[in-house]
This record gives C-alpha cells, structure tokens and sequence, in this order.
C-alpha cells in the first residue's frame, strides 16, 4: 500500500488525480502508475443504487472517474443491483433497506443520466464508459458452489480486522450474517470484471479499503498459474471542508445533481457559498480551470476571492448542467444578491393560492428556506426575511395575489433563499 506516492507518477493520468486531489492511497502505486502509462486500462467504481441521483459526496470519485477517461482509460461503472439487496455495510451503523430489481433499474437509469455529464457512453469510442448491473452475475450464483470456490478464501479471522466489520462489533450494533457476506460479493465483482472485461483496477472512497484490497487477494487466488493476475485499488479522499464538514452535506440536506431535487440556480448557490479557506481547494478538485489560473484567482484574501467563488459557482455548474443553466444561474444569483429590481432570471415557485401566510410561504416543500415553522417564526421576527426588498417580523403576515409584481413577489429569507412567488 502507497498512502504517499514514492516518486512523481511518470503516467498523465496519474499525475493529473495527484495534481487535482482526486488521490489518496494505492495497493501499488509503481504499478498502477506504470500500467496507466503503457495503454488503456479498464478500471471500476460501484454505485449503491439505494436512490435515483448522486450528490456532491460523488463528486471526487466522479471528476477521478473522468480525469482517467480523458486520459484514454475506460470506465465500468457498477450498479450494485445485486449487492444492493443486502446492503452494504461501509460506514453505517444500521442495516441498509433491500430493493427490488424494479428499484435497481429506475435508479440506474438517473445515475446514468448524471453520470453522462461528466463520461461519455455510448460514443463509438474504444474507453467508452458502460454500466453493469451486478445483479446480472451475482443472482446466477449457486450458494454450495460459492462457498467451495470463493468463501474458502476468505477467514472470519481477517474478515472482523476490517474496519467496518470491527467499528459495528465493538459498538456492539447488530452485524446480520447478510451484511458479512458483502465483502466476499465485492470481492466477487472484481473477480467477475477482470475475467469477462479486462478491468484490471477499481477506486473508490477509503471506507471501501478492505473490501477491494479482498478483490485483488480473490484475483491472484482464483487465476490459473501461469496466467496474468495483476491487478490493483486506489482510494479518493473523503473531502471536508475547512469546519470538519463532509462535502455536500448542508442544513437543508444532501446537495443532490439530480435538477429535480436541487435547481441549477441552488447548485450554483452552494458553490458560491463555499468557506474563503477552500476555495482553491475546490477549483482544483471540481473543475478544469487551469492550476495557474487558480493560483491567481486565490492569490489575494478577502473581498478578492469573490471572483473566485463566482468562477468555482459557474465552472461547477456548467460541468454538470451544461453552460445554458450554468450562465442563467449566474444572471440570477447577480439579480437576486444585487441590488437590481429586475428578478426575471430567478427561480419561479408557484404556491397554492389566493393567499397563504407567510410562515407557510418560507416552509412551502418547493422554498424551504428555515427547517421547522418554529425556526421560521423566529427568523421572521428577527428581521431575516423581505417581501419585495421589505422587510416583514409578523409571521401570520398574510401574502396576498396584489402583492405580486410583473415578475412574481420576490421573497428574501436568510442569506441565501432568494425566490419569485406566483399564485398557482
């Protein structure tokens, strides 16, 4: 294992994960380094597919994903369609809830949607990503014969050292005899991938350490004598921000891709609200602008890394919603945080009508601007929200259809919450 590189990667693909943060630790830099460096590799990372869309937490492994396809490497992603129905145990400390394979597919095809913005499938391309869903090879698996070929490899002894297994036991949290099988199924995938499709490498978030260094032991147990058994695992830092914070987690929850849960306008909003100490950081790891400019952009402190963070909110935003939503996003956040009337370019939210009080406009499911009606009441009467550039403290302040301008109402709550209201 190389947690640090022991010299410069002579590889472009491995120096560009290194250059943009998207590298943690290796089975065997020399290796991987000197394989990216003689042709194509075909490498993997797996989704649980518990839900339709990603969010920020992606984004490492994502822009890593596509920083080796640009590079010419061709990308499996697994969708643990078949995994997924025990779950896996990584990092939690509950059992995971099972899915159907009608779940699986309806999940995977939103992962694949926002994935294509960042890899191209489907192109003609030889690196060309593909997604597979593990459910294809696992649900064919006999369990006697399982046992005998595979789990003869694997000792409960080493099994219970790994981290995720020991963290649940030594907090005494059931463990199912389900969820224990999982590191041999992840073994399994890596084992399936490298015999029928060449993948030779799989990354992923450092919680899944143990179980893909358990894919390279299965590979060299399980590959005939004689015959190439080489193959090798990174991990991408968890990223956090500059108050201990993992990324993408906010006050109002998960800052989903999907534009049905999250708009372009509020994407570009979490990016431009980023902390002064992470700005660089960021611009690096989620997006293409050059590492020079960033280091002119972030050279001077204070009100000067404004631009940066307009640049990072844009960058960002243009990557995974296309550069129409991203330009639009940046025209409103400049009308809504400005100190223009004009509000044309700012989301429209169309609430039931002909009126509704205010602490139910600012808890409104599409506006959610505090977390509770409480929260909302004393916000309100702090002076945090405004109606039109005014500022309303009465909670029961009834919103009314002659309150609405040519654009809607415009509404202000807190720092960040900036909307049009029209009655529907």
């Amino acid at each position: 294992m190389n947690a640090t590189p022991p010299q410069p990667p002579r590889s472009a693909a491995l120096q560009r994960m290194l250059e943009r943060g998207y590298f943690e630790q290796a089975s065997d830099f020399a290796a991987i380094d000197a394989a990216l460096d003689g042709g194509m590799v075909t490498f993997y990372v797996g989704y649980d597919p518990t839900g339709s869309s990603l969010h920020v937490g992606h984004l490492v492994q994502i822009m890593g994903m596509r920083a080796l396809q640009r590079a010419g490497h061709r990308p499996i992603v697994i969708v643990g369609g078949g995994t997924g129905m025990i779950g896996d145990p990584s990092g939690k400390m509950e059992t995971r809830k099972l899915l159907t394979r009608e779940d699986v597919a309806a999940n995977a095809a939103g992962l694949k949607a926002q994935l294509g913005r960042f890899l191209h499938f489907d192109s003609g391309r030889p690196n060309d990503a593909i997604m597979l869903d593990n459910a294809d090879w696992l649900l064919e698996l006999k369990y006697i014969e399982f046992l005998r070929d595979v789990g003869r490899h694997f000792t409960v002894n080493r099994m219970i050292a790994v981290k995720t297994y020991r963290d649940r036991l030594d907090a005494e949290i059931p463990l199912s005899f389900l969820e224990f099988n999982y590191q041999l199924l992840q073994a399994y995938d890596f084992l399936h991938l490298f015999r029928h499709h060449g993948c030779t490498l799989q990354f992923g978030g450092s919680d899944q350490w143990g179980n893909m260094v358990a894919g390279i032991e299965l590979i060299r147990r399980m590959t005939p004598e004689g015959q190439p058994n080489a193959a090798y695992c990174l991990t991408l830092p968890l990223l956090l921000t500059a108050d201990n914070r993992k990324m993408g987690k906010t006050e109002r929850g998960a800052v989903w891709l999907d534009p049905e849960r999250l708009t372009p306008f509020e994407y570009y909003q979490f990016w431009i609200g980023c902390d002064d100490r992470d700005v660089a950081r960021l611009l690096r790891t989620f997006t293409d602008v050059p590492l020079a400019e960033i280091e002119a952009l972030t050279a001077e402190g204070g009100a000067a890394l404004n631009a940066a963070k307009a640049r990072l909110a844009y960058e960002a935003t243009a990557l995974l919603h296309g550069l129409d939503h991203a330009k639009q996003a940046k025209q409103a956040s400049e009308q809504a945080f400005g100190s223009s009337d004009d509000w044309s370019a700012v989301p429209l939210v169309t609430v039931p009508g002909p009126e509704i009080r205010l602490v139910d406009l600012v808890t409104h499911p599409d506006i959610e601007a505090f977390k509770s009606k409480r929260e909302a009441r004393e916000r309100i009467g702090a002076g945090a929200v405004r109606l039109n550039g005014e500022p309303v403290n009465d909670p029961a302040h009834l919103v009314t259809a002659d309150q609405l301008g040519d654009q809607g109402l415009r509404l202000q709550a807190g720092k960040k919450c900036r909307f049009r209201v029209v009655f529907g």
